[in-house]
């Protein structure tokens, strides 16, 4: 038997989790835009935010409040408008958001915490935040996950939910998840929003140790457009409802389930996010082996799943090999040419360095498919790594093109 599977319910699938959402709006289009998630108990919280210097406030008011306190209640989220580049302002809707909340789940403001995604540069509407606060309040709900999911998106096309099931030390344990992201996705952080329940009850560093490890190959290995953006954050909370025995060795049998089924999850959100990427008809994984070590088979990785060529060829269906070869070669990552092999599927286009002849139609035909599998093998080593991305195509330039008009 799998050691877990998935169920229904995303981020309400876990014990002690609700969900809800409401128009406030903020969004233009007068679809749902504000959303709760909250937990009945105190969870332990981990998360992993942008690089990017141009950030979000929620990102620095959440990157703070982790570094304070191991434990929140809540996420606050509002989409169509992302808060970042709005000076003191953003500083000051961010902690009047958590304060609104705070008094209205009777909790203490440090307990929770706020996301934004959106248009940049334009301040966040808190008169239409404060009045939809209460009725947002009265839609929490155990089965309110895929509301939530839905009122995350903006440029999406698709909801993007998960949850997963496994028995830990004879306890079931479950873990959900909801996330957006379509376009501004490129590795430094998550790329995206994603939120993450759990009912496992698990030390604070080691739920961190375990967010950050499975972030490193998933949203971290995925890419759209090589922007990188200013609200990136996946947010992970675990309120210990399953009482199974506090997880507290990284070595034990029940961390690594622990970590296995987050991994999986991050994993299966990324790829979901690469699939919708704006504009996109399908998705690229590209696996490279034979590098020196691990981190070098992801950059290489990610490095042609990025290359503005290699998803335009993906787009016209062109079996234009030597784009993922070029790619491979200013990836960063030393290895020797002459024994560089590439895989279009089942397709050797070339081996030790040298091309191989190919049945071109069969390719092209190959390229038709929503899901496109590239590999690489370097030659030099045990590291693996893959990651995943999309074509580039006509719509992603119309889409970024009207996007505020």
């Amino acid at each position: 038997m799998a050691t877990f599977w998935a169920i229904e319910g995303g981020v309400t699938a876990p014990l002690g989790w609700q969900a809800g959402a409401v128009a406030a709006g903020i969004k233009p289009s007068g679809k749902l835009d504000l959303i709760l998630i909250c937990s009945d108990q105190p969870a332990v919280t981990a998360g992993v935010f942008t690089t990017n210097l141009v950030r979000a406030a929620s990102v620095d008011y959440d990157e703070q409040r982790l570094a304070q306190e191991s434990h929140g209640r809540a996420i606050v989220i509002n989409a169509g408008n992302a808060n970042a580049a709005t000076g003191q302002a953003g500083v000051e809707a961010v902690t009047q958001t958590a304060q609104i909340f705070a008094e209205l789940l009777n909790l203490d403001p440090a307990e929770i915490l706020v996301a934004s995604t959106g248009v940049i540069g334009v301040p966040l509407p808190m008169a239409k935040i404060q009045q939809a606060a209460p009725q947002l309040v009265t839609t929490l709900s155990p089965t309110g996950s895929e509301l939530a999911a839905q009122a995350i998106l903006t440029t999406d096309l698709t909801v993007k939910t998960r949850a997963l099931e496994a028995n830990i030390d004879g306890h079931p344990v479950r873990m959900g998840a909801i996330a957006k992201g379509s376009g501004m996705i490129h590795p430094n952080m998550a790329t995206l929003l994603a939120f993450i329940t759990c009912d496992a009850a698990v030390e604070p560093d080691l739920w961190r140790d375990l967010l950050r490890a499975a972030n490193t190959v998933s949203f971290n290995q995925i890419t759209v457009d090589g922007d990188t953006s200013t609200n990136d954050l996946v947010l992970a909370l675990s309120n210990g409802r399953a009482e199974n025995p506090t997880v507290t060795d990284p070595a034990s049998l029940a961390a690594r389930l622990l970590g296995e089924m987050l991994t999986t999850l991050c994993i299966d959100l990324a790829k979901m996010v690469a699939r919708d990427g704006e504009g996109a008809t399908k998705l690229v994984e590209v696996q490279v082996t034979g590098a020196r070590d691990a981190q070098s088979a992801r950059q290489v990785a990610r490095t042609v799943a990025s290359s503005s060529l290699f998803k335009a060829a993906l787009f016209g269906c062109d079996p234009n090999w030597g784009r993922i070869a070029a790619a491979a070669g200013r990836a960063g990552v030393p290895f020797a040419p002459q024994r560089l092999a590439v895989w279009l599927g089942e397709v050797q286009l070339m081996a030790e360095g040298t091309p191989l002849p190919f049945d071109r139609p069969a390719a092209v035909t190959y390229l038709k498919n929503p899901t496109v599998l590239v590999r690489l093998d370097l030659g030099g080593g045990q590291g693996q790594g893959t990651a995943w991305g999309c074509d580039l195509t006509y719509d992603y330039v119309r889409i970024n093109g009207e996007y505020t008009t």
